[in-house]
């Protein structure tokens, strides 16, 4: 679940699908089905199975407003459908992941993961705030976050496939059809970008079915306000990552500035706190077993529609490839970054990405060797196909769309091996950045419409700032070591696999001490690990470029034409998937609602509310080991854990490592007044049934008032397969309000920040 950068999640991504630090939107959507729950119920307190399957747009709820009303939602489904009303306008987009205004003057929740490379680029060896934690006391003395961090908030939604859609004709080429729908996509941006400081993004949904504008607020002045150590905020580390019990305190706190004049502005001392036109009451108490909850964020991407034959090769061929990188990647990390403890931090953020999808990934295997999930979607297949049969207007509407998708499928997994290992040659943060500027000089020679999406003018500060973030992003022997790497995968692709242009620049010395001495050569002359060199380069010309004896430099244009051919390669793959991929989901849905299921869009980053119960679960047999904070010590996992389990896990080692005022407090009970009678502690974490995934982290979970009462941050590890497939053991975890406030309370002494969510301790 976490998110601490992005990472391709399923075959079929553009290349460009790298750890960049944010999710992207989703042109390739899937729907999943909510069962039929039947009739109508009080707000459950029993242990009944209820179906809380579906990442709703807000416009839809209210389709299933008698369902949530039944299970205990106080609000009213319609005005929820309002994104500049309470609650949606207060939950806002990190750009990967989720949070939510807590207060009048701009403060924002969010997990510590996700304010993890805020904490990072502002941690030196001397000060290391991961370590230690970090508390502002007053504004003056909060800190601004990484270059590039980004506070959205949502404030209107309109349907445009008629717009995107009117440019399309059935004879178009794949190639055509990408760029006529990427021209449209642009035209329609630019309008909504009239008004100034708004980010706007065309989102497909339902497969390209339709098209939907989303206008965002983008606020660009983002300062970290509280975290706490990381023996706190990632409590447990990458062991107890996706496992239960947990015991995490996840949160952390941002705050959003903007200019004098209300508007957004760059960071200045001047800018003024950020006043939302709502934002969340913070309640003091958290859920009860069997309660209501729901989640609102921004997931990121599900698949849970893909072909048979696209959940067989992400989860024999995708999954097990990436495992095994991911983890040697991190590993390359680990050996460079030995007895530097300022490399170590500057590269502790993607560290525990590749950590985090990498359990990830093994769980998504061992989850679907014990599922039925690749028989369930050949028997699906199977259904539709026998449904357009019967069907004389289906057959003629679908006839071979099932054919067809599976061919085009086949063509792209042809060349899937060398695509991802050409995806991951430019992980030399100097490589990437020659590239890209010389991509940028490139494209500012056409009229800026004409221009490819992350070179236009609207891009120009987000290029900027990814510029300056390399400074506390990078160190040369580490970035070396990386490379090398990853040049070392690309040596053993079979000779026609190759990059002809590549191996010439190298002149076939792609090995050993030769490589070495390459490489380190060109680390020693290049000048793009100098941050104002690199922001010079933005204004140079193409001639410059080619002239230049830089060798990142000279790489990057040796290689432009093969790697601009793969890219216009792949934009015509993703044309003709968004010609079949509509009419697939459009074949789902009709099948589907014939049944009288409803039918919800796949997740693709845009705003969505999820609902669930607070319960427990029974999992796999043999998870259980005896009694513990967490489990029954049976056969199934109680909803909470409590401070027990904090000091029953303490080594005094990371990662189950603790400050001594929080051992202090648990060993004094020190509870007050967040003491829960029926767990004779406090709560730390619980679970539900809500359905999420990567982006949701750090989104409010609300009770059915709207109140916040806690923060969703993981998934279990029988629930990691819920991107392909939920199920009734699936379930999220959350860090529970009652655990946030006692640690700011009794630890951290976060009394402003308190005081100023309305949830300071009465006066004595």
């Amino acid at each position: 679940m976490k998110s601490y950068s992005k990472l391709p999640l399923a075959m079929g991504l553009s290349l460009a699908a790298v750890l960049l630090g944010a999710c992207s939107k989703s042109t390739d959507d899937k729907v999943a089905v909510e069962a039929d729950t039947g009739a109508a119920k009080p707000a459950v307190t029993t242990e009944e199975t209820v179906s809380t399957e579906g990442m709703w747009m807000p416009r839809q709820l209210p389709e299933i407003g008698d369902k949530l009303k039944s299970l205990g939602l106080e609000l009213d489904p319609k005005t929820m459908t309002d994104l500049t009303q309470f609650p949606m306008n207060a939950v806002v987009s990190l750009g990967g992941c989720s949070a939510s205004f807590v207060s009048p003057q701009g403060l924002v929740a969010t997990n510590h993961h996700c304010a993890y490379g805020s904490i990072s680029y502002n941690s030196t060896e001397d000060n290391d705030l991961l370590a230690n934690g970090f508390l502002a006391k007053t504004l003056d003395e909060e800190l601004q976050a990484a270059p590039g961090s980004r506070i959205y908030v949502t404030v209107d939604m309109q349907e445009v496939t008629d717009k995107v859609k009117s440019k399309l004709s059935d004879d178009m080429d794949g190639a055509t059809r990408f760029k006529a729908i990427e021209d449209a996509e642009k035209a329609l941006v630019a309008e909504c970008e009239s008004d100034p400081g708004h980010r706007c993004e065309v989102y497909s949904y339902y497969g390209g079915a339709s098209y939907y504008l989303i206008k965002q607020l983008a606020i660009r002045d983002v300062r970290l306000v509280h975290a706490p150590a990381a023996s706190i905020g990632k409590f447990g580390g990458d062991i107890d990552n996706w496992m239960w019990p947990r015991h995490t305190g996840d949160y952390s706190f941002l705050r959003a500035y903007v200019g004098p004049d209300g508007k957004p502005a760059d960071f200045s001392k001047d800018n003024v706190p950020y006043k939302p036109k709502h934002f969340l009451k913070v309640a003091t108490k958290g859920p009860e077993k069997g309660d209501f909850v729901m989640v609102a964020g921004y997931p990121g991407r599900t698949n849970r529609y893909r072909t048979a034959e696209e959940v067989s090769n992400n989860f024999t061929w995708y999954y097990p490839t990436m495992q095994k990188v991911l983890e040697e990647w991190s590993g390359v990390i680990g050996k460079a970054t030995e007895n530097n403890k300022d490399a170590a931090l500057k590269y502790a953020s993607l560290v525990a990405g590749l950590n985090n999808y990498s359990k990830n990934f093994t769980g998504m295997m061992e989850g679907y060797n014990r599922s039925d999930l690749l028989q369930r979607k050949q028997q699906l297949e199977k259904d539709l196909q026998a449904w357009i049969e019967a069907n004389p207007e289906s057959k003629e509407k679908y006839a071979s769309v099932i054919s067809d998708l599976q061919q085009l499928i086949s063509e792209q997994q042809s060349t899937q091996e060398r695509d991802m290992l050409l995806g991951y040659m430019s992980r030399s943060s100097m490589l990437s950045s020659a590239q890209r500027l010389y991509r940028l000089s490139l494209e500012k020679q056409k009229p800026n419409m004409e221009r490819e999406p992350g070179y236009q003018e609207r891009d120009m500060t987000r290029f900027t700032e990814s510029m300056k973030r390399i400074e506390r992003n990078f160190e040369p022997t580490v970035d070396q070591a990386i490379w090398t790497y990853f040049i070392e995968r690309y040596n053993a692709l079979p000779q026609d696999q190759h990059l002809e242009s590549f191996d010439s620049y190298f002149a076939g010395d792609l090995s050993g001490d030769a490589l070495q001495q390459k490489l380190g050569a060109m680390y020693e002359k290049t000048g793009l690990t100098d941050t104002e060199t690199r922001l010079e380069w933005m204004d140079k010309s193409p001639e410059d470029f080619r002239n230049s004896d830089d060798p990142f430099i000279q790489l990057a244009v040796a290689t432009y034409d093969d790697r601009y051919a793969l890219e216009q390669r792949d934009k015509a793959m993703s044309g003709k998937f968004a010609e079949l991929r509509p009419q697939y989901m459009d074949l789902l849905i009709a099948y589907y609602n014939e049944q009288g299921k409803p039918v919800y869009p796949d997740a693709n980053s845009s705003l969505r509310l999820t609902y669930g119960l607070v319960k427990g679960y029974t999992p796999p047999a043999g998870t259980i080991k005896g009694p513990a904070d967490g489990n029954d010590g049976k056969d199934g996992f109680v909803p909470f854990t409590t401070l027990r389990g904090i000091e029953a896990k303490y080594t005094g080692e990371d990662p189950f490592d603790a400050p001594q005022a929080l051992l202090g407090a648990i060993k004094n009970k020190d509870y007050g007044r967040f003491y829960k009678e029926e767990l004779d502690s406090v709560p730390v974490n619980f679970l539900t049934t809500v359905d999420i995934t990567g982006g949701n982290s750090g989104s409010a979970t609300m009770n059915g008032k709207g109140e916040l009462i806690g923060l969703v941050f993981d998934g279990t590890y029988d629930s990691i397969n819920a991107d392909w497939d939920f199920n009734d053991n699936t379930r999220a975890i959350h860090v529970d309000v009652a655990y946030m406030l006692w640690v700011m309370e009794k630890v951290d002494h976060a009394d402003n920040l308190l005081e100023e969510m309305g949830v300071a301790a009465p006066k004595q």
